[in-house]
C-alpha cells in the first residue's frame, strides 16, 4: 500500500535554522520540500565531492578496502594527494611525450650531442646540418663546403662547413628551409630522462593503487558530503521574511510530508521547541512522495521497479503485488525453456545459501531472481520445454507432467472444443495465443475494477464497469479475428445463447456506459459533452482496447522465437557430439548459443514483460509513474 502523509509547514525564527535542521535530522521524519540552496559552503562541498568521486575513479578497489576507515578529513587529504599524483603523472606523461617525439625526429640523425657542435663554433668552425632534396644537393656544386652523412631514395643528409670569414652565398639562405634544428640536450641526455619518467610514472601508479584500500572510505565520504549538501540545502534554500525595519528579527518557514502515523511525535517536538506547525491533507496539486509499504514476500518486486525508476503518485496505484504477480508469469512465458529456469534458480542459489551460511540476510535481488527461475521451471515443465530439445528426447515422465492443449508433445494434435464439430478445432499454438489473450483479459479487467473500487461513492464508476463490458466484447472479437474465424465464429450458440451477438452487445453497451460516465464529476451533462469534446479520443479508445489485448501476443510470440534459437543451436552442435575430436567446438557452440539466447530474454523481458505491466496494465489504471520516493531529513548515510 501507499503510506498516507500529511503536509506540514513549520515557521521558525530566522535565527533558529540551523539549530532547527539539526534537530529534524536526528528526528528523522520530515521530508523537506526544498529544491535549491546557495553560498559558499554549498559550493566547497561540490568541490569536495568531485576531488573524492575522481580520486575513486582513479585509485579503484583494492581487495581489503572494507576494513579501512577514515574521517573526513583523513578522506580529503588522501583526495588531495591522488590528485596531486594525477597531476604530476600527467605531467611526467607530456614531458615524457615531448622527448619521444624529438628522439623521433633525430631517429635518422643517429646519435646526436648539441655540445660537440657548440666546440666546433667557439674554435671558429660554423657547421649546420641539412636534410634537402637530391637534386638540389647536386645542384650545389662546389660552391659550398659539405658533408654527405647519408641518402635515401629522395633526400640527403649533409654537414654544411662555413668559416666565420667566408662569404655567405645567396643558396645558402634558401637552404635554411631544410636546416635541422638543434635539440636542447644530447640523445643520450634525452633517452636517461625518458628512463626516468618512466620509472617515477611506474612509482606514481603503485602509490596510486597502495590507495585502493580505501576505496570504500572515500565512497562514504562522499555520502557524508551528499548529507552535508542536503543541510546546506535546506538551511539557505529555506524561506526569510523579516519581522522589523531594521531586519534584527525574521522568520523562516518551509514546507515538508511526514507518514501520518509520526504526526505526533512532531507535533511534541515542535511544541517543546516552540515552532510553529500547521498540518494539512495533502492535495492533487501538492507534489506528495511516495512511500510503499507491503509483505515480505510483495516487496521482492522492488529490486526491480527501483532499477526501472518505477515509482507511482501519491494519489496513483499502488500494483506492487499485482507488478510481482505478472511479471513472475510473463517472465516464464518469454523464457519458456524448464532448462533455463533450472540455470537461472542455479545461479541465484549460490548467494542466497551463502547469505543463509553466513546468517546475514538474504538480499531480495537474489530471491526475486530464483523466483523467476521456478517460474520459467513450471513454465517450461507445462510445455514441455527443456533445452531446446525435441519432445522425443525428453524422458516420458517429464511428458507425463504437461498439459496436452500446450504441451509440445501434442504440438501437431487438433483440439476440439466441445461446440466444435468434425475438422474443426485448435492447434497448441492456436491454445497458447488464447492463453496469452486470456491474461490480457485477467490484468486489464483487474485495472477497472480497480478504478470501480476506487469509484464506487460515485456513478463514474459504470464508466469502469463499461470498460470491463468492452473487454469481454472485444477479446471475443480478438479471439475471432486473429485466433481462429471458424472456433469462435460470430454466429456461434453455445447452450442457445449467441456468443457472437453477446460480444457485440457488450461492446455497443460497454461504450454507452464509458462515453456517458467515464468524465463524471457530479453532471451527466457535463461528462456527455466532455466525451463529445474529445469524440475522436473516444472512438480510438475502443481501438486502443482491441491492440492492447493483442499486445499480449508478443509473450506467445518472443516465446517461439527463443525456443526456435535453443533448437537451432542444439542441430548446429549436434553432429559434433558424434566425435571426440569435434566435441570441444561443440560444447562451445552450446554454451554460447544457449547463453546468447538467454541474453536475448532478458532484453526481451525488459522491453515486453515490463511494458505490459508498466504500459498496458498502467495505462487501464490510468498511471503515470509520475511519482518520487519518501526521503526524510535524516543522519543515515545509505
Amino acid at each position: 500500500m501507499i503510506v498516507p502523509m500529511k503536509k506540514v509547514s513549520l515557521i521558525i525564527m530566522g535565527d533558529k535554522k540551523t539549530e532547527t535542521l539539526e534537530k529534524l535530522r536526528k528526528l528523522g521524519m520530515i521530508h523537506i520540500e526544498i529544491n535549491e540552496g546557495s553560498g559558499e559552503r554549498l559550493n566547497e562541498l561540490k568541490e569536495q565531492i568531485s576531488l573524492l568521486e575522481s580520486a575513486i575513479f582513479t585509485v579503484g578497489t583494492k581487495k581489503g578496502a572494507e576494513g579501512e576507515e577514515l574521517n573526513l578529513a583523513e578522506s580529503l587529504n588522501i583526495a588531495k594527494d591522488v590528485a596531486f599524483l594525477t597531476d604530476k603523472k600527467k605531467n611526467c606523461q607530456a614531458e615524457m611525450f615531448t622527448l619521444n617525439s624529438e628522439l623521433d625526429r633525430l631517429e635518422s640523425w643517429g646519435r646526436f650531442d648539441p655540445e660537440s657542435v657548440k666546440d666546433l663554433v667557439e674554435k671558429g668552425i660554423d657547421i649546420s646540418f641539412y636534410e634537402i632534396p637530391k637534386k638540389e644537393y647536386e645542384a650545389l656544386g662546389d660552391s659550398l663546403k659539405t658533408i654527405k652523412l647519408g641518402e635515401s631514395k629522395n633526400t640527403v643528409k649533409c654537414v654544411l662547413i662555413n668559416s666565420f670569414t667566408d662569404e655567405k652565398t645567396e643558396f645558402v639562405a634558401t637552404m635554411n628551409n631544410y636546416k635541422l634544428e638543434l635539440p636542447q640536450m644530447s640523445t643520450e641526455e634525452m633517452q636517461q630522462k625518458v628512463s626516468e619518467f618512466i620509472d617515477e610514472i611506474k612509482s606514481i601508479d603503485e602509490k596510486i593503487l597502495s590507495y585502493g584500500k580505501y576505496t570504500n572510505a572515500l565512497k562514504n565520504a562522499v555520502k557524508a558530503c551528499e548529507k552535508e549538501i542536503e543541510f546546506e540545502i535546506y538551511a539557505t534554500g529555506m524561506a526569510d521574511e523579516d519581522l522589523s525595519e531594521n531586519k534584527n528579527v525574521s522568520i523562516a518557514h518551509f514546507k515538508g510530508y511526514i507518514e501520518t502515523e509520526n504526526i505526533d511525535k512532531l507535533k511534541e517536538t515542535a511544541k517543546s521547541n516552540s515552532w510553529g506547525l500547521l498540518i494539512e491533507e495533502p492535495t492533487e496539486e501538492d507534489d506528495v512522495p511516495t512511500k510503499l509499504k507491503n509483505n515480505k514476500f510483495v516487496s521482492l518486486i522492488y529490486p526491480l521497479t527501483d532499477f526501472l525508476g518505477a515509482v507511482p503518485g501519491y494519489f496513483e496505484y499502488d500494483i506492487s503485488g499485482w507488478f510481482l504477480a505478472f511479471i513472475l508469469i510473463f517472465f516464464g512465458i518469454i523464457f519458456g525453456d524448464g532448462g533455463y529456469g533450472l540455470f537461472i534458480c542455479a545461479v541465484a542459489s549460490i548467494p542466497i545459501i551463502k547469505s543463509l551460511v553466513t546468517k546475514k540476510e538474504v538480499s531480495p535481488t537474489f530471491l526475486l531472481v530464483g523466483l523467476l527461475g521456478l517460474s520459467t521451471v513450471l513454465w517450461g515443465t507445462l510445455t514441455c520445454t527443456w533445452f531446446g530439445l525435441s519432445a522425443e528426447q525428453i524422458p516420458q515422465w517429464i511428458q507425463k507432467l504437461s498439459i496436452p492443449v500446450i504441451s509440445n508433445v501434442y504440438a501437431d494434435q487438433i483440439w476440439h472444443p466441445f461446440w466444435t464439430e468434425g475438422e474443426t478445432g485448435l492447434t497448441t499454438a492456436q491454445n497458447l495465443q488464447i492463453f496469452c489473450f486470456s491474461l490480457a483479459l485477467i490484468q486489464l479487467t483487474i485495472a477497472h475494477i480497480k478504478g470501480a473500487i476506487r469509484n464506487r461513492r460515485s456513478l463514474k464508476m459504470l464508466g469502469d464497469i463499461g470498460s470491463i463490458l468492452q473487454l469481454f466484447g472485444i477479446y471475443y472479437l480478438v479471439l475471432s479475428l486473429v485466433v481462429n474465424p471458424e472456433v469462435f465464429s460470430f454466429s456461434l450458440v453455445i447452450s442457445g445463447i449467441p456468443v457472437g451477438t453477446v460480444a457485440i452487445a457488450l461492446i455497443g453497451i460497454g461504450f454507452l456506459l464509458s462515453f456517458v460516465f467515464s468524465n463524471y464529476e457530479g453532471n451527466i451533462i457535463k461528462s456527455i459533452l466532455a466525451s463529445l469534446t474529445n469524440i475522436v479520443s473516444v472512438l480510438l479508445g475502443v481501438v486502443n482496447v482491441f491492440s492492447d489485448i493483442v499486445s499480449y501476443i508478443r509473450l506467445w510470440a518472443v516465446g517461439l522465437a527463443g525456443a526456435a534459437i535453443a533448437a537451432t543451436v542444439n542441430e548446429l552442435a549436434g553432429p559434433l557430439l558424434g566425435n571426440f575430436l569435434f566435441m570441444i567446438i561443440a560444447i562451445v557452440l552450446l554454451v554460447f548459443g544457449h547463453g546468447l539466447n538467454m541474453i536475448l530474454n532478458v532484453l526481451s523481458v525488459i522491453v515486453h514483460g515490463i511494458r505490459l505491466n508498466t504500459l498496458e496494465f498502467s495505462s487501464h489504471l490510468d498511471m503515470s509513474w509520475s511519482g518520487h520516493k519518501f526521503k526524510p531529513f535524516n543522519e543515515q548515510i545509505d
